[in-house]
This record gives structure tokens, C-alpha cells and sequence, in this order.
């Protein structure tokens, strides 16, 4: 799979899969699931990379480690804001996000995801991040659906 990064607004990302041909529905739904589970888990400040402490732990020993509560209180919050619905067309994908204030680890994480995702279940010839196609034109921010209160 092919990961390509565009022209990145956060607050107004689309982000455009290609596949080898057009997805049926049982590969539509892993693909939507994917992005249901990365958006909630942004939504509720999954991706801070202010607050990192198991991934930066000394050495990477995990055993009884100390978990800082207060640091990690003292973070910023780093919510993701909204998503659309997932759209296709022929053999793309396109699914509307603003990442509101999450850190960049939300991308690596999506990104790992629909690698092993087009590994397991359904190829992705192509993930791009940021921008626009010209031969699939978008006429506005699409309404959030998903965004939680």
C-alpha cells in the first residue's frame, strides 16, 4: 500500500483510499469500522502525544511502571473535533475529518491500521492524506454524523 501525504489542513482533512477495484459491502464495512473506532478513540483524546508514558518508558520496561496521573492531567487536551460518513466511487474511498487539536500519532496510527487492514481482509492499492481529487470534486464541509457532544 502506497501512503501519500497532500496539501494537510487538520480541521478540514479529507482522507482517500484506492483500491484495485470497486469495494463490495463486506469490505466496505471493515473499511468503516477502521475509521468508526480511529475517530472515537480521537474524539476521546486517544492521541496526545503530550502523553506518552508508556511509549516513552525507560528502556521500554513496562513492569511496575510509575504512571504519573498528574502529568498526564497537565497535558493539553487533544481531541479530535468531527468526521463525515464514508463516500465511494468506483474503486476510491473518501471520508471527511476535522482532527481538531489530536496530534499527528493519529495519522501514524490510522495509517498502521489500514496497512494491516489491506495486508488481512482488503487490498488498498493507495492511502492519501490532504487535498483534493479533481476527478471527484467536493462541494463543502459534510455534516458530522458522528461528532459527540
Amino acid at each position: 500500500m502506497e501512503v501519500r501525504f497532500r496539501d494537510v489542513d487538520p480541521f478540514n482533512c479529507w482522507i482517500w483510499l484506492r483500491f484495485p477495484h470497486p469495494p463490495g459491502q463486506g469490505e466496505r464495512g471493515y473499511v468503516e469500522t477502521a475509521f468508526d473506532s480511529w475517530f472515537f478513540l480521537g474524539k476521546l483524546g486517544g492521541f496526545n502525544a503530550e502523553n506518552l508514558q508508556a511509549h516513552e518508558a525507560d528502556g521500554g520496561e513496562l513492569s511496575w511502571m510509575a504512571y504519573d496521573s498528574e502529568a498526564a492531567g497537565d497535558a493539553q487536551r487533544a481531541l479530535m473535533h468531527n468526521m463525515g460518513p464514508v463516500e465511494y466511487q468506483d474503486c476510491w474511498a473518501r471520508c471527511w475529518v476535522d482532527l481538531g487539536l489530536s496530534d499527528a500519532v493519529a495519522l501514524d496510527v490510522l495509517i498502521n491500521t489500514f496497512r494491516q487492514l489491506s495486508n488481512d481482509v482488503v487490498e488498498i492499492e493507495e492511502l492519501v492524506i490532504g487535498g483534493l481529487n479533481d476527478d471527484w470534486p467536493i462541494e463543502e464541509e459534510p455534516d458530522a454524523p458522528l461528532a459527540l457532544g
